[in-house]
C-alpha cells in the first residue's frame, strides 16, 4: 500500500530537507520495547542543550551502536527526508505507541523550533500515541513555548527536558507540557523537587521487566516529573550538570 502523503508536505519540502529522519518500525532496544522509534539528525539539537555533543556535554547517545547509527542519520547516509517520514507516521495504526527521537530533537535550527514542521508532525500523529523530549529553550523563547504548547494540545506529547531538578521546577511552572529531569546517577528512588513536586524515577531504568512499551508514562500528560539518572559514557559530565541544582 502506498504511503499516505501528508497534506503539508508540499509546503514544507523546501524547508525540511535538512531534517533527515530514520524510523525503525520495531525497536530492538530492550528499554524501549518493540515499538516504532525514530532518530533525527544531530543538527536538530539546540545549541543551548548542555548535553549537546557539540558542547561535549555527556549525551548518552554519543557512545555505542546508537552513536554510530546517529552519525549515519546525521550524515544523510541513513533515513528519509522529512516528508517521507511524516507519511510513515501518518500511516501508523490507530492507537500506536511510538517514540520520536531516541537521538536528536524536534525540528529546529540553532535554538529556534521550526513551527511548521513540528505542527505537521503533531498532525500526522493524530490518533496515535507519539511522544518525545526536547531541550529547546521554552523559558526564554515565547515562540518555542507556543510551539510545544500547541503540539501537546494536539495530542503529541512533548516532554520538557530539565537539566536538573531546579530547572525542572522552572519548566513545570510554565504549564505547557509534562516535564522530565536528569538525576544524579545514584538517585534510583523517587524523590521531590525543592517546590515539592513528585519525581518518579523512570521505571524502565530500575526494573528489568519494564520498557517504554509496557510503561507509557512519558507518552501521557501527567503531574509527576519523570527522572532519568545520569547514564552512559558521558555519565560523569551529566552527573555534574544534574548536581548543579
Amino acid at each position: 500500500m502506498a504511503l499516505m502523503k501528508s497534506p503539508m508536505s508540499d509546503k514544507l519540502n523546501g524547508v525540511n530537507k535538512m531534517y533527515n529522519v530514520h524510523i525503525t518500525m520495531k525497536s530492538n532496544n530492550k528499554k524501549v520495547g518493540k515499538i516504532p522509534v525514530s532518530t533525527t539528525s544531530a543538527s536538530t539539537c539546540p545549541d543551548i542543550c548542555p548535553f549537546n555533543h557539540e558542547n561535549e556535554g555527556g549525551c548518552y547517545a554519543n557512545a555505542g551502536p546508537l552513536a554510530m547509527h546517529w552519525a549515519k542519520v546525521t550524515d544523510g547516509n541513513r533515513g528519509d527526508s522529512w516528508p517521507v517520514f511524516i507519511g510513515k507516521i501518518a500511516n501508523l495504526k490507530e492507537g500506536q505507541l511510538w517514540r520520536h527521537n531516541q537521538a536528536g530533537d524536534l525540528a529546529g535550527n540553532g535554538d529556534k523550533l521550526d513551527a511548521k514542521a513540528n505542527i505537521e508532525l503533531a498532525q500526522a500523529n493524530t490518533g496515535k500515541r507519539g511522544w518525545t523530549y526536547t531541550h529547546y529553550d521554552v523559558l526564554n523563547s515565547e515562540h518555542n513555548a507556543n510551539v510545544v504548547h500547541q503540539m501537546n494540545g494536539m495530542g503529541f506529547v512533548v516532554n520538557l527536558s530539565g537539566n536538573n531538578l531546579a530547572h525542572a521546577d522552572d519548566l513545570y511552572d510554565m504549564g505547557i507540557g509534562p516535564v522530565t529531569a536528569v538525576l544524579p546517577s545514584n538517585q534510583l528512588t523517587n524523590t521531590v523537587t525543592a517546590k515539592g513536586r513528585k519525581v518518579v524515577v523512570c521505571p524502565a531504568v530500575i526494573k528489568d521487566d519494564v520498557s517504554c512499551e509496557s510503561c507509557g508514562l512519558c507518552a501521557r500528560m501527567r503531574d509527576a516529573i519523570v527522572g532519568f539518572p545520569a547514564h552512559g559514557n558521558g555519565k560523569k559530565k551529566a552527573d555534574a550538570i544534574a548536581n548543579a541544582a
